[in-house]
């Protein structure tokens, strides 16, 4: 199967699972947010799970509720991130965002209970072990908390008041956090699921988590909204110091490319098995949304 088709093939599986494990629930405002929430977008995360765990030996059956729990860890995030004391968005994939859809403290409370589904979908018996899903439990907890992914919230809030621009190693840091903290858990997962070393997906995974916040950078100045489904170019008018911004358009794209490189490099020891997780680094830095 080619990496287009495998993608829209797994975002077909984790929208079932995540659909399934959120049916029969209280038939309350929060829940429909939290259904709302996780769908659509490109399930990237959880592609690379599900990858991650095909080219090791692991199969879907096995993997997917890793798979789902990325995808709801991030939805949460997503949901978050838009709230007026955040960033401040109206629109998500198209969609209004949560907090306009309901309100802001169903915003909250459906972003809470899809970080706390997250782990939930870690205790699965279909993973593994109880050391396996320890050590998974474990990885998105760190991926996605003060050492991570909140860590590189709390930064970007800050860089909003600060004196001066971040440098690039400052902006380098903080995306590390924000958005590469979780794309690594999400690649190294497969390999905590099949007992193997993650050592190379962890490599992979840290060029290929620069390079998707780069294309970011570059999509928020020449992206069609339309094609986006968010609001674009609000970075310049923040005054945001960005890849983009340091680096220029072309240097930007210069540098994402040469993640790219990266990435693939990470890959040699498992020779063509790695394709997809290949091609999933080459769609990083094409994409339209």
């Amino acid at each position: 199967m080619s990496f287009s088709e495998q993608l829209k093939a797994d975002a077909a599986l984790i929208e079932a699972r995540l659909q399934v494990v959120l049916a029969n629930r209280a038939d309350q405002p929060v829940t429909h947010a939290m259904r709302y929430s996780v769908q659509g977008g490109k399930r990237l995360r959880g592609f690379l799970v599900l990858e991650g765990a095909r080219m090791l030996g692991v199969s879907e059956d096995r993997a997917i509720s890793a798979a789902a729990a990325v995808e709801a860890l991030h939805a949460y995030s997503l949901v978050h991130d838009d709230l007026p004391c955040m960033d401040d968005d109206d629109l998500r994939r198209g969609q209004p965002t949560v907090h306009r859809k309901w309100d802001e403290a169903t915003a909250v409370l459906a972003g809470d209970a899809l970080q706390t589904l997250a782990f939930e979908l870690l205790c699965d018996p279909a993973l593994g072990s109880g050391e396996v899903r320890v050590a998974l439990v474990a990885g998105l907890a760190r991926a996605s908390g003060i050492d991570g992914m909140v860590l590189g919230q709390a930064l970007d809030i800050a860089a909003e008041t600060a004196s001066r621009p971040l440098t690039l190693a400052e902006i380098t840091a903080l995306q590390a956090g924000k958005t590469g903290a979780l794309i690594g858990f999400a690649a190294e997962a497969g390999a905590l699921i099949a007992g193997a070393d993650p050592a190379p997906l962890r490599r992979y995974a840290a060029a290929l988590g620069l390079a998707f916040q780069i294309a970011d950078d570059i999509l928020d100045v020449t992206g069609d909204e339309a094609k986006t489904g968010k609001r674009v170019k609000k970075d310049a008018e923040a005054g945001k110091a960005t890849f983009v911004s340091l680096l220029g358009l072309a240097g930007a794209r210069a540098r994402a490319a040469a993640l790219v490189a990266e990435a693939e490099a990470a890959l040699d020891p498992y020779g063509a098995r790695a394709l997809n997780l290949i091609e999933a680094a080459r769609f990083v830095i094409a994409r339209e949304t």
